[in-house]
């Protein structure tokens, strides 16, 4: 009794936290957005001026990417529907996030080719197009592995090892935006100014987003929210 109890308060409390998770995620939305439209001259990926198509990269890397993630992982707790549903949903937003993230990748390279930069040179670059290979491989793990075989026994085996993948890759995303943000900070050339407290803030808002999302999926973990079925 005392058992079930308690992963009422989990399952409670993980369903509670996917609301400041979603606060965060709209948070982080709008003030990138403020930062892109505002402050850096828009978004557009067919532009001739460099700087519209690069402020594509950051746009789709957190709201296609980390965002659509997040909500994946969110999803057996914010989706109200059969378990089948719930996962269909789940591998949708994953397959959104690779797909938009493609693009947010093809912008930078795009933008380095238009000011004839180098490409893959920095630490961000390197966690960025690691996590997101890595990511590929889950989704695909996760595919075959948990979605296509009836063996029940095997889905029970590699779940935990699906669930934490997805917890460090999540993080992984995270340390990527954070130092592109710490990266472009420095290349601006940003002091104390609006700009420069609007894209801390908006680091910050990415970051518990990130925490939210994990602190969510661990307590459904807990209440016995994920099951293999």
């Amino acid at each position: 009794m005392e058992i079930t109890m308690e992963r009422k308060w989990y399952r409670q409390s993980a369903s509670r936290i996917t609301v400041v998770a979603h606060f965060f995620g709209c948070l982080a939305i709008l003030l990138m957005l403020v930062w892109l439209l505002h402050f850096r001259g828009g978004i557009d990926l067919n532009s001739d001026v460099p700087a519209r198509v690069f402020n594509v990269h950051p746009f789709l890397m957190f709201f296609g990417f980390i965002f659509f993630a997040g909500e994946a992982m969110m999803a057996y707790k914010t989706v109200a529907a059969r378990r089948v549903v719930q996962k269909f949903i789940h591998m949708s937003l994953h397959l959104g996030a690779i797909t938009l993230g493609i693009v947010g990748i093809y912008a930078a390279f795009k933008y380095h080719k238009l000011q004839q930069f180098t490409n893959m040179y920095t630490l961000h670059s390197w966690l960025g197009l690691s996590t997101f290979i890595l990511y590929g491989i889950q989704w695909l793990f996760g595919l075959f592995a948990l979605w296509v075989p009836p063996d029940t026994v095997n889905r029970a085996m590699v779940l935990p090892w699906h669930v934490c993948l997805g917890r460090v890759l999540l993080y992984m995303a995270i340390c990527t935006a954070e130092t592109g943000l710490m990266q472009v900070f420095t290349v601006l050339g940003l002091v104390d100014n609006h700009e420069a407290r609007l894209v801390n803030f908006l680091a910050l808002s990415i970051l518990l987003f990130g925490i939210s999302v994990d602190l969510s999926v661990a307590f459904a973990r807990y209440g016995g929210s994920y099951s293999y079925t």
